[in-house]
């Protein structure tokens, strides 16, 4: 609910709730946001395969409480615990003092996603590390000596259970990798649209995203790419950061009744 009193402390109209693999919290913020006149989109923001490794997928419209839904996101999640448990046992071997638990306690409660930006907050805070970006760069990022590769799916299994549950599809700070021969083959396996706006995109990489995306019909978003107040440099935004015009909403919620099976069918 804190996000949503400090989205309207912000002066926004609107947010999305993204988490990880993981829709917790996104009734309650719902509901806080009736209160104060925000309205809040649920979503999630998957990881799924791409040729140059992972590539994010944000999900929008969601009906949190759909079981299709929430069993595969139980799945990726006990999925992300067993990489954070092999990620530990690797930083023990190297003799750094961390425990499974300090990097959960980074989680805090409810069903939240277990990731890499939680063992790196462990690591500040036990004194190994200066700041999450100084813990990526000496332990977790790939070819680093804790990194664990990352069970991922693939792109066109996640959109047809966002698009069977109700909902939208849209890449994620796609940056260089997003060409238009490699956001066809995207939009072939199923995506809706691009993340055009976001802090790693300059203004050439928005202007050329959004001219991919008008040639092949697909819609556009941004966002602040928000994760709470710890610093992540070039990559995140503080909320509200990245002004997004409440004109990109409408074209992404059109989509719905051509994407989703379920209102197809009504």
């Amino acid at each position: 609910m804190e996000v949503v009193q400090r989205a309207q402390a912000a002066g926004l109209a609107a947010i999305a709730l993204t988490d990880h693999d993981t829709t917790d919290g996104v009734a309650d913020a719902a509901r806080e946001g009736a209160r104060l006149g925000v309205r809040v989109i649920p979503g999630c923001e998957f990881s799924v395969r791409a040729p140059w490794g992972e590539l994010h997928l944000l999900a929008f419209f969601l009906p949190p409480e759909d079981e299709r839904l929430q069993a595969f996101l139980r799945d990726k999640r006990a999925a992300r615990r067993r990489r954070g448990e092999q990620i530990v046992a690797k930083l023990q071997a190297l003799g750094i003092p961390i425990a499974l638990e300090d990097v959960q306690a980074q989680v805090g409660g409810g069903e939240g996603a277990l990731g890499r930006p939680h063992v790196a907050r462990a690591l500040v805070d036990c004194g190994t590390a200066h700041d999450v970006a100084d813990a990526f760069r000496q332990y977790l990022g790939r070819g680093r000596p804790a990194y664990v590769e990352k069970p991922l799916p693939a792109l066109a299994e996640v959109t047809a259970l966002v698009h069977t549950v109700g909902g939208i599809t849209v890449a994620a700070h796609l940056g260089d990798h997003g060409t238009e021969g490699q956001i066809r083959q995207f939009q072939d396996q199923g995506l809706d649209g691009i993340e055009v706006r976001h802090p790693s995109h300059p203004p050439a990489v928005e202007q050329r995203l959004t001219r991919i995306a008008e040639r092949l019909g697909l819609g556009i978003s941004g966002g602040s790419d928000w994760h709470g107040d710890s610093e992540y440099g070039h990559t995140h935004a503080p909320l509200g950061g990245m002004r997004v015009p409440a004109s990109w909403l409408e074209p992404l919620e059109r989509r719905l009744s051509s994407t989703s099976p379920m209102r197809m069918r009504t």
